[in-house]
């Protein structure tokens, strides 16, 4: 039982923390699939953008943060509009690069990259890797 209290825990933390980060309910979400399908960039992800919520809302933390996802993620903002309740699912997605990048952790090291491969990585994951430095 004090494992469950334990991991609860966690989970509240880490549901707030992407909350207050994003400015955005999760439990608002209701799973209707309309940002996935919508998403211009579905096909280069792991986890879909609703189940990125879900993943959000179970406060799984480490599937999450493992993810690929969030990284390929455009912030075009197509999911924000055709979202029902009006969650801005892109905000959901830099919340958690933001959590991701204050532990440290980076998926890219633009140092370590050649040319060739940054041509080939997201602006996105570019522009959340500097902002590290400035947050």
């Amino acid at each position: 039982m004090r494992t469950t209290v334990s991991k609860r825990k966690i989970r509240d933390r880490f549901v707030q923390k992407v909350e207050e980060l994003s400015g955005q309910k999760l439990l608002a979400c209701y799973q209707c699939g309309k940002c996935s399908a919508g998403c211009p960039a579905v096909s280069q992800m792991d986890i879909l953008p609703n189940q990125v919520i879900r993943f959000a809302q179970l406060g799984l933390k480490e599937d999450l943060l493992e993810s690929k996802s969030v990284w390929v993620c455009a912030s075009c903002y197509t999911c924000n509009v055709r979202c029902p309740k009006g969650i801005k699912i892109a905000e959901v997605m830099e919340a958690v690069r933001q959590v991701l990048l204050r532990k440290r952790c980076d998926h890219v090291e633009v140092q370590k990259l050649s040319a060739e491969e940054k041509a080939g990585v997201p602006a996105i994951a570019l522009i959340s890797n500097f902002r590290k430095f400035t947050s």
